[in-house]
């Protein structure tokens, strides 16, 4: 029996569900125990609780059918690894990787899009939070069906938790019906307090809803918050899509890797018949993409009931999980963490490779 062949194997074993071979997402440890038996560890660095039930199955299954002869006792961890950030920055030390949400313009969904796939990553296993960086307008208290105030402990807010995730929004603090009339670098001011002046537990995700646009907000992100990531919200109409390219290119200057595209409100789905019609235009995400050379993530439909569950506070992923709308999410969530997974891993937390191992 001859470990690195097996290793070989499972390296370009394709997973289901997510189509990437399996050295994409994990690391691969073999021990020999006995003559006939071989125990295999894989550290999935993507959040795949989920669906490690239909991996551990696909993965059994296509090793018996290949190797016979052999018992494989298989094991399953997953450990999210933390990326490497702007180049004068450092991750923070409980945050593993800092993924900004962002639109050239607004009226996208980019809000709605940011807690929903906050969601499906914890849906999917992975211990996530959002930060409402969107000072002017903060969306994400009322979207959560939260109006609890943050408690206050040594000097530092603590979060606020809700649906599992945790929360920080300017929303919390204030009165939201009272306009933020705040210059530049006030607003700049209160989105580096708000994050670096909250108790975060551990995360393996904090996604930033970010305000529409390129101005004073995200030039604070380039410059103060190291940032893993940044995955540009749109809808195929012209005008979106122009805005939308400004945002991208803006990330790539100030070396902020761009994850991928999601093109939101792609169809129109009738509430009465199910018809679907692209009423903003088709394809232009993709053409975007393509044109920029970044990953296309996915694309959400413009149904009432996305907009109807964040009205009430109740997001489609958490009141409706089981539905084709949430497998959406979860799904571009999953492309979104595997294209962090393919980005430069931060070193200063780097768990060693895990290579084949003697008897």
């Amino acid at each position: 029996m001859h470990l690195q062949t097996i290793k070989i194997f499972l390296d370009t074993l394709e997973l289901p569900t997510i189509q990437q071979p399996l050295s994409q997402v994990a690391k691969i440890k073999l021990i020999e125990t006995t003559k006939n038996s071989i125990e295999i560890t894989l550290l999935f660095s993507i959040p795949i609780a989920d669906i490690q039930a239909i991996f551990r199955t696909f993965i059994h299954e296509s090793l018996s059918k290949q190797y016979s002869t052999i018992h494989f006792i298989l094991k399953i961890e997953q450990k999210i690894t933390a990326h490497a950030v702007q180049p004068s920055l450092k991750t923070l030390p409980n945050i593993q990787n800092i993924i900004a949400i962002a639109s050239g313009k607004g009226g996208v969904g980019k809000s709605t899009t940011t807690v929903n796939l906050a969601l499906a990553l914890q849906q999917a296993g992975a211990n996530t939070g959002i930060l409402d960086a969107d000072i002017y307008g903060p969306n994400q208290p009322h979207m959560l069906g939260s109006t609890e105030l943050p408690k206050r402990h040594d000097q530092h807010f603590l979060p606020v938790e809700r649906y599992g995730l945790q929360t920080m929004s300017i929303g919390y603090l204030i009165d939201v019906e009272q306009p933020m009339a705040w210059r530049g670098p006030m607003v700049s001011k209160a989105l580096q307090q708000l994050l670096f002046e909250t108790d975060w537990p551990k995360l393996d995700y904090l996604l930033i809803d970010m305000p529409p646009g390129t101005g004073d907000i995200q030039l604070t992100l380039a410059q103060k918050i190291p940032v893993s990531g940044s995955v540009i919200i749109t809808t195929p109409q012209d005008i979106a899509l122009l805005d939308a390219r400004k945002g991208l290119e803006m990330f790539l200057k100030v070396n902020v890797n761009v994850l991928g595209i999601i093109e939101n409100m792609s169809t129109h789905i009738c509430s009465n018949c199910g018809h679907q019609e692209p009423l903003f235009g088709e394809q232009g995400a993709e053409r975007l993409a393509k044109t920029c050379q970044v990953p296309m993530l996915g694309q959400l439909p413009l149904d009432i009931s996305i907009r109807q569950a964040v009205d009430i506070g109740k997001p489609t992923v958490y009141s409706q999980p089981h539905s084709e709308l949430a497998s959406l999410y979860i799904k571009i969530a999953r492309n979104m963490a595997i294209e962090l997974n393919k980005q430069k891993r931060d070193y200063s937390q780097h768990f060693p490779d895990i290579q084949v191992s003697p008897k």
